[in-house]
């Protein structure tokens, strides 16, 4: 089963790297500019999407000037010279859409990472609010069970796979900043 996994999964990164890769540049460049400045980049990850946020926070590489968004008091206390990073499962994720709506009712640029979900005109959905929204492609579990029933649905690997993308580019952004 690891081996079917494995290719699943590849074949998922490969789609996101071929097909969002102007978004992940865009998202970079936008989030690039808290880190090239005097601002900071926010992160606020929905559930297990805290991975992405404890990575970009806490990792081993941590992303400069990245903090968690639940290390503000209020959000009334982030700037336009700030950024955010949105992570969740979901483009349709309740928690996620409030919080892009009140940062986005506060002038706040905001990149987002979500699976896109096809959505009614009554629901919110983040590629909507937010100024770059990263598509993770996972629309349903990778693996086929003897019952049919699929299963691996492998959210947060997707995210961090993503987040990677943008932070070795805003790196690249950032080299070439300290080059001029």
């Amino acid at each position: 089963m690891l081996k079917i996994f494995t290719t699943q999964l590849q074949g998922v990164f490969k789609g996101i790297a071929s097909n969002e890769d102007f978004l992940l540049e865009d998202g970079a460049r936008l989030l690039s500019q808290a880190a090239v400045g005097d601002g900071q980049i926010y992160i606020h990850g929905v559930k297990e999407m805290k991975a992405v946020e404890a990575e970009a926070t806490e990792g081993a590489e941590p992303l400069p000037k990245a903090l968690p968004l639940s290390s503000l008091e209020s959000y009334h206390d982030i700037t336009n010279i700030d950024r955010a990073l949105i992570v969740s499962r979901f483009s349709t994720d309740e928690e996620a859409v409030s919080t892009a709506k009140a940062l986005q009712e506060l002038g706040i640029e905001i990149v987002a990472i979500s699976t896109l979900v096809d959505s009614s005109n009554e629901t919110e959905s983040l590629d909507t609010i937010a100024d770059v929204h990263i598509d993770m492609k996972l629309k349903k579990p990778l693996i086929p069970g003897d019952d049919g029933v699929r299963f691996g649905y492998p959210s947060s690997m997707t995210a961090l796979y993503v987040y990677y993308g943008l932070a070795f580019t805003i790196k690249e952004i950032l080299e070439e900043q300290d080059e001029l």
